[in-house]
């Protein structure tokens, strides 16, 4: 595909910064995590539930401290003004916003974790392939950098599900026709990083947060990265929480 809105593989994977530097660090997690903000306001009722631990899943999934991530970052429904028809993702990379168009010039959105080489980069594809509770395979270039995660490469049959793994409690596979990307939104058990460039990885979300999108989204919606165009709300445009 040699489009500008259809790049090709090589364009996909290394465009501008390059989202193969997110792709070949297989979506590895910091460990660094900073001390709380005591001057954060006091959190909602309503955030504090959607946040709240979750029971039934396979693990069970602790609360989130939202202390340690800005309001700005929490679930809402927003206006949204852009060309995307209703079930596409968009990746604002520059603002650290996930939406999924829902139609009727609204999105669901949602704050992100990007991994640093990776906001600089645009490009299309779409969701190949979700997984409930993901194992983690780190490819053969992270390995060669870090060898203790041999242990967890494809010829070992990868690290299990779990709270600890990087992939969280879903993900999502983005494809180029029948090619694997590497490229992954997925859950993180260090929310602490929503919103910021951290690390390697790709697309990571607070778990309570990636299995409300993983719920309404089918395999094979549209997935778009962008860099800070037209998506930005205004202060008005916050409709209500979801």
């Amino acid at each position: 595909m040699a489009s500008s809105s259809n790049p090709t593989r090589r364009q996909f994977l290394a465009g501008s910064a390059s989202l193969g530097g997110l792709a070949a660090a297989g979506c590895s997690t910091t460990s660094v995590e900073p001390p709380p903000n005591e001057a954060f306001p006091q959190v909602s009722r309503t955030y504090a539930l959607m946040y709240a631990p979750v029971p039934d899943e396979r693990f069970l999934i602790p609360g989130i401290d939202l202390k340690r991530v800005p309001e700005k970052y929490y679930r809402r429904q927003v206006n949204y003004f852009g060309p995307e028809p209703a079930g596409t993702i968009v990746v604002d990379t520059r603002q650290f916003y996930l939406f999924l168009v829902l139609g009727n010039r609204s999105a669901m959105r949602y704050g992100v974790g990007l991994g640093r080489a990776g906001f600089e980069w645009a490009g299309r594809a779409r969701v190949g392939w979700k997984q409930v509770w993901p194992k983690w395979t780190p490819p053969a270039d992270m390995i060669s950098r870090q060898p203790e995660l041999q242990r967890w490469s494809a010829d070992n049959g990868g690290m299990p599900p779990g709270l600890d793994n990087p992939l969280g409690a879903r993900a999502l596979y983005i494809f180029q026709g029948r090619v694997d990307t590497l490229y992954r939104i997925h859950g993180s058990p260090e929310y602490w990083t929503i919103g910021k460039a951290v690390s390697s990885g790709c697309v990571r979300m607070m778990n309570q947060d990636v299995i409300d999108l993983y719920n309404r989204v089918p395999t094979l919606s549209q997935f778009l990265v962008v860099c800070g165009r037209f998506l930005a709300p205004s202060a008005a445009a916050v409709a209500r929480v979801a």
